[in-house]
């Protein structure tokens, strides 16, 4: 099995979800039946059946979050010695050659990635071109509207 990369807060997101899932809404998803059940006919019962898919959800979910924590390869990004170097967890600011502007993003796992947070996936196309440049190289990224080349300013590990 492959080993998902997650840093140390997502896995800690993870964790609370499942333990959400499992203590709060499956026990109210399994009263819902129940008082679906006390209505009578389940056949022509729509908060049975709203109950039931509800339900399925959860249970999807539950296996979902399992399995991803179960091949995750947690790390954490103050622990990394990268030497500098762009690499899984770590926060880099960049300088946007053609505007000017600059950005600050974490490089997190793809459960993890929230573009308004500053969290983009290990798996994005920056992404990809940051992986292995350290401070004051340029990056160079495919993106639909053509090319567009960041100056990386710092690297951080935090």
């Amino acid at each position: 099995m492959n080993k998902v990369p997650l840093t140390l807060n997502g896995a800690e997101k993870l964790r609370a979800e499942l333990q959400r899932l499992k203590t709060v809404d499956r026990p109210a998803v399994i009263e819902a039946i129940a008082e679906a059940r006390s209505h009578g006919d389940l056949s022509e019962n729509a908060e049975y059946d709203a109950a039931k898919e509800r339900q399925g959800f959860i249970e999807g979910r539950i296996k979902e979050v399992e399995a991803k924590l179960s091949s995750a390869q947690i790390i954490d990004p103050k622990l990394l010695d990268a030497d500098g170097r762009c690499v899984f967890g770590a926060t880099v600011e960049l300088e946007d050659l053609s505007t000017g502007d600059t950005v600050t993003y974490q490089i997190v796992g793809e459960d993890e990635a929230d573009l308004r947070v500053g969290k983009i996936s290990v798996a994005s196309p920056i992404s990809r071109a940051l992986i292995g440049k350290y401070a004051g190289d340029i990056a160079a990224v495919q993106a639909p509207g053509g090319v567009r080349e960041y100056e990386v300013l710092d690297v951080k590990y935090i």
